[in-house]
């Protein structure tokens, strides 16, 4: 028993035990989405945060030494934020005759996410320190990051707060969209890329191809939107909400 404790010990010391245990955490999580039958309660990435969790508070395991080892995986979130670029571009042909419609909604998305979240911190009484990070938590993560870096606002709490409105929205969407009675594919897709970014456009791929091509444009221009309007207007809504 002692030799197994030690083996063990030894091994979560290790960076690449950290990769390892995310990447199987996230494999366990999809296999079980499939095997529900893509059912949107059973997200993967929900499942996955779970088990890793599960792993860090049995093996006490310090956050800083856990992300040592997964930080290969946190670096390419700044790639993969770059290839955004490639759904836009083929989406583009898709976006002829929708474009000021389109904007308009992604604005409208955009303004509603930011005033709604940080309407409901107040009224909860959430301190600042919680409360601030709420603003950047409808763009994609990395981008979030980048928005609030710097200015004194938690990239670590903005991060968290982007992941859970990701998987709340890939959740939540299909029953929320159904019971108003929105069918269109494209609008789907477009209003989950907008709300949930990154996993909700994962979602939308799952159940349907134009769902997922206008969710991943959403989520773009979205991102793109955030990243040049929101640093602007930090000062004003920080000052407006603190």
């Amino acid at each position: 028993m002692n030799d197994l404790q030690e083996i063990w010990v030894y091994l979560s010391g290790l960076p690449l035990f950290s990769l390892v245990l995310t990447l199987l955490a996230y494999e366990i999580g999809l296999r079980l989405h499939l095997w529900s039958g893509r059912q949107p309660l059973v997200n993967p990435v929900a499942i996955a945060i779970l088990i890793v969790l599960a792993v860090l508070v049995v093996a006490e395991m310090p956050y800083e030494v856990y992300f040592e080892g997964a930080q290969f995986i946190h670096f390419l979130l700044g790639t993969a934020t770059v290839a955004l670029a490639v759904p836009i571009a083929q989406g583009w042909p898709l976006l002829k005759g929708r474009i000021p419609v389109l904007l308009l909604a992604m604005l409208a998305g955009g303004t509603v996410s930011i005033a709604s979240a940080s309407m409901l911190g107040l009224l909860l009484g959430l301190p600042d320190a919680l409360l601030l990070p709420l603003v950047a938590k409808s763009v994609t993560a990395p981008i979030a990051m980048g928005i609030v870096d710097g200015t004194g606002i938690s990239p670590t709490l903005t991060a968290i707060y982007a992941v859970l409105t990701g998987i709340l929205g890939a959740i939540s969407v299909r029953y929320l969209l159904d019971a108003i009675g929105m069918r269109n594919w494209a609008d789907r897709g477009f209003a989950l890329g907008i709300a949930a970014h990154g996993i909700g456009t994962s979602r939308a791929f799952s159940v349907h191809p134009d769902a997922g091509a206008f969710a991943s444009i959403a989520m773009g221009l979205h991102g793109i939107a955030g990243a040049i309007l929101i640093p602007p207007l930090l000062p004003w809504l920080r000052g407006l909400l603190v």
